[in-house]
């Protein structure tokens, strides 16, 4: 017997120890150079003409650690990478990590006040941006170390940060682009204003919070013909109007007219409009417009030629003077709910639950206010790289509907459709000293949009990018955009974006937005949709509810191949995934099961000779028939971007089939005398063993490799069984 095959016999006499195997055999890999498809053609392990397969990493925060989220997202993304490996294309899986800019420097930010009682004019730009970026290293080496953790096979040598020069450098130019094109300008519109971190926000960085608010009915003064409803009294000194249904017959006789009246020591003039969007069943079927403060009442503005006038400030003060002036919107709430009761006004005060609209950084309210920003049109005709004019909502909606890029779960087509059909113009800009700064520039009102200082005494606008413009930009930016770089012209369009539902119209549409005006065409071909992971009673996962299950925990526990499976099998597209330690556990005794084949198999053809002629009996082929009719299932399970089907398939038939049926009704024949039947199902046995590692590899890439590693080497055609080829029958 070969002295090597005493050796293997003697490694699985020990149960499988992911702690012993997992950090070795993913520094084999990255030594390896195969991450790199350029590195697998050079080695000859893939044709020069092979098809393509190409994703990129969605970018983690440099804020956090590793959660659930991201583990499932690594999963999912790490066996789509693989089986394309195996499937012989030049498969490239770009890794990146995010500056997150608002949710960086407000962390960093807050233990510097913690500690030293600065603020960041205490500190000064330079300083605090120093400091940031400290932080961010550190944080990205955590991350990255993490990610590995997950077997992640990504190419490591093609890393991006968003803030790195050559995405800076991209950004700048698209910032240009855009501009020039007439796509980005500077105007007054209503924005998300967090009057705490002193800074717009973006839809996405809104948390709400279901609270309990009073619905306070009432009339401006007594001359006043109509009573409204609002949670928000103090506001009202800023009402322009008062819109009512057109089809509402309550109010018909009212329209076009206007009245002037004193109200809590403001003077206000509002006028009665007609517009469709107002529910005459909702409240009284009147709405008081305050067009300054609601981004609804700003439309009804605009379509009614209203004045807009903002009594509120950033600092989510009062600016009207009286009783008012200088007061906090909570404070003044109080003070105009007392006005109306001695005033006889009030008509009914009940208490409703209510969406409050609260900024994720910091926890404060968010107050809608018009201010001077950056905007991206998207209702405004633009000629696109293909000659057509047409406009970015149109042209992020053909995008999915003409099927250039195709959403799975395709239920989530409509929830796309929907939010590009009632899309705003993008405020791009933030008042935050960390990111990618606004390349325009100010000189005795003049304004310059150009990547350099124009010269003497011009200034540059101080703001900064919303975070989500650079990472828009994230498909091209990444392979070298905005010069054609061979990769930008091999890996893109990429083939799929993997990211989770919750995040559909932040990021997937505005890379959409971003990639067609910008390099002329789509930026992936699929999106694959992954949902929340939740505990076993399908909670959200929170410290409150003390039900956090830690990634790095259950690797290390249980091994990162049994925490990828529990998040890959019963997680269909889309469906939040329910996760516990006991499921987690469940499939560490699968890797024990594989582990066990394994050494079943290699004992027991330890003596087999690769060189003799076989003769297959009906049960032999009819063994092989069914493992390679289980390979092509989970090939085309895996190509419909049904992982969690593939999975299932792959364990059941590993489990039920080969260790329960095909392993125990060998066992006679091993140790039978017919030579010839023992050689024929030791082979048999055999190709089992090969074939169902390779098909469980993109699930589990640690435990498969391991056993791999262990194979005779004329038993395996590659070194690393990641590099060898899909099991198919030959």
């Amino acid at each position: 017997m070969d002295p090597k095959n005493n050796q293997i016999n003697e490694d699985f006499l020990k149960p499988y120890s992911n702690i012993d195997n997992e950090d070795t055999i993913y520094q084999q890999w990255e030594e390896s150079g195969f991450f790199n498809p350029d590195v697998c053609i050079d080695k000859g392990i893939t044709a020069k003409d092979a098809d393509t397969f190409s994703i990129v990493l969605p970018p983690p925060n440099v804020t956090g650690v590793l959660h659930m989220g991201h583990a499932a997202m690594l999963a999912v993304e790490d066996i789509l990478v693989r089986y394309n490996r195996l499937q012989g294309k030049r498969t490239l899986w770009v890794p990146g990590t995010d500056s997150a800019a608002i949710a960086t420097q407000s962390k960093v930010e807050g233990e510097i006040y913690k500690q030293e009682k600065k603020n960041r004019h205490d500190l000064g730009r330079e300083e605090l941006l120093k400091r940031i970026s400290e932080f961010a290293e550190n944080s990205k080496n955590t991350i990255i170390g993490q990610t590995k953790k997950m077997g992640s096979s990504l190419d490591w040598s093609r890393y991006a940060y968003t803030l790195d020069d050559k995405r800076y450098k991209a950004v700048m130019e698209a910032f240009v682009r855009m501009y020039q094109a007439g796509l980005i300008y500077r105007g007054d519109r209503i924005v998300n204003w967090d009057p705490k971190g002193q800074t717009t926000i973006s839809d996405d960085e809104i948390v709400y919070e279901e609270r309990s608010a009073t619905l306070y009915t009432f009339k401006y003064s007594k001359d006043f013909p109509i009573a409204i409803s609002t949670t928000r009294p103090e506001t009202k000194v800023g009402d322009t109007a008062v819109a009512v249904n057109p089809t509402d017959d309550r109010y018909q006789k009212y329209i076009g007219e206007t009245y002037e009246m004193v109200f809590c020591d403001v003077p206000i003039k509002v006028t009665i409009v007609a517009d469709d969007s107002v529910d005459k069943d909702f409240g009284t079927g009147a709405l008081g417009v305050t067009p300054a403060h609601s981004a609804i009442d700003w439309e009804i503005a605009e379509r009614h030629n209203l004045p807009r006038i903002q009594v509120i400030d950033e600092y989510a003060k009062m600016t009207v003077a009286g009783r008012l002036n200088g007061l906090k919107t909570k404070d003044a709430k109080e003070v105009v709910v007392d006005w109306l009761k001695s005033e006889n006004l009030l008509e009914k005060a009940e208490t409703i639950s209510q969406n409050v609209s609260t900024a994720e950084r910091t926890g404060c309210i968010i107050e809608p206010l018009p201010k001077k920003q950056w905007f991206i049109a998207v209702n405004k005709p633009v000629l696109f790289p293909d000659g057509r004019e047409m406009t970015l909502k149109e042209r992020m909606r053909e995008a999915v509907a003409g099927g250039d890029v195709k959403i799975a779960p395709d239920r989530f087509n409509k929830t796309y459709y929907h939010w590009i059909d009632n899309l705003r113009d993008w405020n791009i800009s933030r008042q935050i000293w960390f990111g990618h700064r606004i390349p325009a520039w100010f000189k005795d009102g003049e304004v310059k949009v150009q990547i350099d200082n124009p010269g003497d005494g011009w200034q540059q606008d101080p703001d900064t990018l919303d975070t989500w413009f650079s990472s828009g930009l994230w498909t091209f930016s990444t392979l070298g955009w905005p010069e054609m770089t061979d990769d930008l012209k091999t890996y893109h369009p990429t083939t799929v974006l993997e990211t989770g539902y919750d995040i559909l119209f932040f990021w997937v549409a505005r890379m959409i937005l971003m990639s067609t005006f910008l390099v002329g065409e789509v930026p992936f071909k699929n999106v694959y949709l992954h949902g929340l992971v939740r505990d076993a009673k399908g909670r959200k996962m929170s410290k409150s509810l003390g039900n956090i299950i830690n990634p790095l925990d259950m690797i290390e526990k249980y091994g990162a191949d049994a925490t990828r499976l529990s998040l890959i099998i019963g997680a269909a597209p889309g469906n939040d995934v329910p996760l516990s330690e006991d499921k987690i556990r469940g499939y560490k005794h699968f890797a024990n099961k594989i582990w066990n084949i394994s050494r079943f198999v290699l004992s027991n053809t330890a003596d087999f000779d690769t060189n003799s002629h076989i003769d297959l009996s009906a049960r032999d082929k009819e063994i092989l028939d069914q493992l390679y009719t289980t390979t092509t299932d989970v090939a085309n399970e895996i190509d419909k971007f049904s992982l969690y089907l593939a999975a299932e398939k792959a364990y059941h038939y590993v489990w039920d089939e080969l260790a329960a049926k095909v392993l125990e009704e060998s066992k006679d024949i091993l140790n039978g005398t017919n030579v010839a039947e023992k050689a024929a199902r030791q082979k048999v046995l055999l190709e089992c063993l090969i074939s169902s590692l390779k098909m469980l590899h993109p699930f589990m890439p640690f435990i498969t490799e391991a056993v791999w590693q262990r194979l005779p080497d004329n038993h395996k055609e590659t070194e690393f069984i990641m590099v060898s080829k899909w099991p198919v029958q030959k």
